[in-house]
């Protein structure tokens, strides 16, 4: 029997642990996703991941039900990531020699195709990851929002507490910037200059 969000906040909020971890269960996967989306890699993201938990947990009795639970869920996600963020002077990125050393490097002497294939893709998400990770945090913040975790402009505007005008103004200059890194980062390997539209 599925139990609404709103009845395991109520246990919860009477001292229910099992309801808690009943409602977080549904939501696990998705806080771990905004994390990572945010540091690109699984440490840090677990990491981050488990402290939005508690802080949800800890402050589970100030949900009022002004939105819905994913909603406020997200939003203490965000701050989780955006205050570790703030706590960071630069980020740090594993090289694929760093991984060959750790011994975390995908059989590197094994040259057959489906291997090299997962290789070139797993360099190109890393790309991409460092590329987001070098935008400001506002702008890689609405990225995440809207391109990566599909929330609408108005869920945005309340996340963010601005306006719909702002949110989307923000998300273009954020998608150009975005374009204009991924474009300087593509004509460093092949040598080539590309303007941006």
């Amino acid at each position: 029997m599925n139990i609404s969000d709103d009845a395991l906040i109520e246990k919860i909020k009477q001292g229910d642990l099992d309801a808690f971890e009943q409602l977080i269960s549904n939501y696990e996967t998705k806080v771990y996703t905004i994390a990572y989306r945010y540091f690109g890699n699984y440490n840090d993201a677990s990491d981050l991941a488990q402290e939005a938990l508690i802080r949800v947990y800890r402050s589970i009795n100030s949900f009022r039900g002004e939105s819905s639970f994913s909603t406020w869920l997200y939003r203490v996600v965000t701050n989780v990531c955006k205050d570790e963020l703030r706590r960071r002077a630069r980020h740090t990125t594993v090289s694929m020699d760093e991984m060959i050393e750790n011994g975390r490097s995908p059989a590197v002497e094994n040259k057959c195709r489906p291997i090299e294939e997962m290789i070139i893709r797993k360099e190109l998400q890393d790309e991409v990851q460092e590329v987001l990770n070098s935008l400001s945090e506002d702008y890689r913040t609405i990225v995440i929002m809207r391109d990566i975790q599909g929330y609408s402009y108005e869920e945005i505007s309340y996340f963010l507490e601005c306006s719909l005008g702002t949110v989307k103004s923000r998300l273009n200059r954020a998608r150009n910037a975005l374009k204009e890194r991924l474009l300087e980062r593509r004509d460093l390997f092949t040598g080539t200059h590309v303007e941006a539209n």
